[in-house]
């Protein structure tokens, strides 16, 4: 192909310089997280080959120290590679194999790619990336806030306030239960994506090129895979079928989708705060949350649910990250997804914003809120909802017809239904304060 001008300065060399001209597109870059998963790959595979004896244990050991160093947060400004290239992430491979060469004094493609291809070290590093980052960032921060809300639902638990469906008044229910409903929204999208964990820990290395394992020592895989699970802690595993492990990204797309149900539940859990806070005189104002920032440049005195939005935007991000991820799990051709780097990178940058969003509204709002039993009960009383419990006992036309009086005549079930019900104002007041 001719020569190419490679800086002095860089640790890289023909391949990443080739690849920095010909993909000018933008400012994305891999994330550290990628980065480091990438540089544990290859220590890993390195000490391997040392052990299965196609690579000299001096030279296998430089090659690992190289990579540490990077995993360690070394050189990560030598990674210069942008995310939109070509599709199996060659080009990302060889900036790794370039680099570590370089500090090592070995050959990039004869030392420390020996037994890889960017087609089984990509998908690896993938789902290393990912399933450490969940581990280690995602699930603490959800079970944070899951925690937190459960914290809620006991200290509201006696706080009565009205129910809704179709934004219209439903029964009366606890405070409490509405943040218990929460809490195990986020237990369940815990567990949802605790089982999406499983697709990731099989690691296709070993299939080299196509998933034939050419050029692969025998031995090579399980050793660098049984490193690579020592080093995270997690139970990684090498895959079931290399075939499939590079030809699709199944495991990669399940994972999206359960990181797309917990944005959706997100979703629901910022709004309703919202709505339940909002006001504060002309809303419903049941609950107020923390504030913390002025919220007009031109209103005085009014402060916005920053944090609930925030995570909004978090989610809204998240869905459209598991858009581009679905159609790039889609592109597969034959033997090999070449779609990788959009995938790997929008998976790692949804981990990443729902772990600190999900941390922010823990810290920053939830922890904080408060209830105004005042105004929810007020409202309690005010709604014609309370004509339900009525039913029961003088059957749903009549108790229907004392909530539209009391609609009518701008006056509360409870006082239209002991006027009206037959029934005494003490089985009344029974029915009416179930919940107590």
């Amino acid at each position: 192909m001719g020569e190419v001008r490679v800086p002095s300065n860089v640790l890289y060399g023909a391949q990443t310089q080739r690849a920095v001209e010909n993909f000018p597109i933008g400012r994305y870059r891999f994330q550290p997280s990628f980065i480091k998963a990438l540089a544990l790959v290859k220590a890993c595979a390195a000490r391997a080959n040392a052990d299965v004896g196609v690579l000299p244990p001096e030279l296998a050991l430089a090659i690992a120290n190289a990579s540490d160093a990077i995993a360690a947060g070394a050189h990560y400004d030598q990674f210069v590679v942008d995310v939109f290239q070509t599709g199996s992430g060659t080009s990302t491979n060889m900036n790794a194999n370039e680099v570590i060469a370089r500090l090592a004094k070995a050959h990039p493609n004869d030392h420390v790619n020996k037994g890889q291809s960017s087609n089984d070290v990509i998908p690896a590093t993938i789902h290393v990336a990912s399933a450490v980052q969940i581990q280690a960032e995602l699930l603490p921060a959800m079970k944070l806030l899951e925690s937190a809300l459960e914290r809620k639902s006991s200290a509201f638990w006696e706080v009565i306030k009205i129910g809704r469906t179709h934004l219209q008044d439903a029964t009366p229910m606890r405070l409490g239960q509405e943040f218990e409903g929460y809490a195990h929204q986020v237990k369940a999208c815990s567990e949802r994506r605790t089982a999406a964990l499983d697709g990731l820990y099989e690691l296709p290395l070993g299939g080299t090129a196509i998933g034939t394992g050419v050029n692969a020592p025998p031995g090579f895989a399980n050793r660098t895979i049984d490193m690579i699970s020592r080093c995270t802690g997690l139970p990684f595993r090498e895959a079931r079928n290399h075939f499939e492990a590079q030809a699709a990204k199944d495991a990669v797309l399940f994972l999206s989708g359960a990181l797309k149900t917990y944005s959706i539940a997100l979703t629901k859990i910022a709004n309703d705060l919202r709505w339940l806070a909002s006001g504060p005189r002309g809303g419903i104002a049941e609950i107020r949350l923390p504030p913390l920032q002025p919220g007009s440049s031109i209103m005085p005195g009014k402060v916005n649910p920053v944090i609930p939005e925030s995570v909004l935007m978090i989610c809204a991000q998240v869905i459209g990250h598991d858009a581009a991820i679905t159609w790039g799990c889609a592109s597969g051709n034959f033997e090999l997804n070449t779609m990788m780097p959009l995938i790997a990178y929008d998976l790692l940058d949804s981990i990443e914003l729902l772990s600190a969003g999900t941390r922010n509204l823990t810290l920053r709002c939830v922890d904080g809120l408060e209830a105004n039993p005042e105004k929810a009960g007020k409202l309690v009383e005010q709604s014609l909802a309370m004509a339900t419990p009525l039913a029961n006992e003088i059957g749903y036309d009549k108790a229907a017809a004392i909530a539209k009086e009391a609609f009518d005549r701008g006056r509360t079930v409870r006082e239209v239904a002991i006027e009206r019900s037959g029934l005494p104002e003490r089985r009344v007041t029974e029915l009416l304060e179930f919940l107590d």
